[in-house]
């Protein structure tokens, strides 16, 4: 059974969303403060935590940062606050999904059903070499194929692809595929990204696989 933190200051809300995820299945701890869900995150290791961004003591942003030191548990963000200035530092802190209130239950316990889906199949993976799509990507030999045949990439275009294609659906900004990809050395600036993006779309080119998310940045789809 997935055990999944719920954090959230609101009860009737927290209560709601206990319910329907016990009701599916899962083992719930529930939290009003984000103190409190940093050391439940650090105890307990979840599956997932929901983490709304307006709370009491300190915001959800601050939790996101605090638990990102510690751990990769996937984080989907719950606000009111639906302007793309939060929706950007919400994923450039480490959220991997975003939900705006109000929300609907069912397409919430669809969005953790597909992030739980994607986190077990990376963990059962019997080895590194995995497949999305026609791409077979194998990093211990630092080889990438399309349709059987090896494409030859930069470091950087294999950090990159590498992301993208490992967690498909979840949106990055520039600044985190360029400390992804580049690290803290070298002198790069957003358009490099624009441009490695690009060279990738031809370097794959009938297989149309990175989404530009105007404003924010970019994503690989879900298959």
């Amino acid at each position: 059974m997935s055990a999944l933190i719920v954090v959230e200051d609101d009860p009737r809300i927290g209560e709601v969303l206990e319910y329907a995820l016990k009701a599916d299945g899962y083992s719930v701890r529930t939290t009003q403060r984000g103190r409190e869900a940093v050391k439940l995150a650090r105890d307990t290791e979840p599956a997932l935590m929901i983490l709304d961004v307006g709370l009491p003591d300190i915001d959800g942003f601050e939790v996101c940062r605090l638990v990102r030191k510690f751990s990769e548990v996937p984080i989907i963000f719950l606000t009111s606050r639906a302007d793309e200035i939060n929706r950007v530092v919400g994923l450039e802190i480490g959220g991997d999904d975003y939900v705006v209130k109000p929300f609907s239950t069912r397409e919430l316990l669809a969005r953790i059903k597909a992030i739980l889906r994607r986190q077990n199949a990376a963990i059962t993976s019997p080895t590194n070499l995995f497949h999305y799509g026609p791409i077979e990507f194998d990093p211990d030999r630092f080889r990438v194929s399309f349709h059987g045949v090896e494409v030859p990439l930069t470091k950087q275009e294999f950090k990159l692809l590498e992301l993208f294609i490992r967690h498909p659906g979840r949106v990055f900004t520039r600044e985190q595929l360029l400390d992804q990809a580049w690290g803290e050395g070298g002198v790069v600036t957003d358009r490099t990204i624009d441009v490695h993006v690009k060279t990738l779309r031809r370097k794959f080119g009938d297989f149309d696989f990175i989404e530009t998310v105007r404003g924010i940045g970019y994503r690989a789809k879900e298959l």
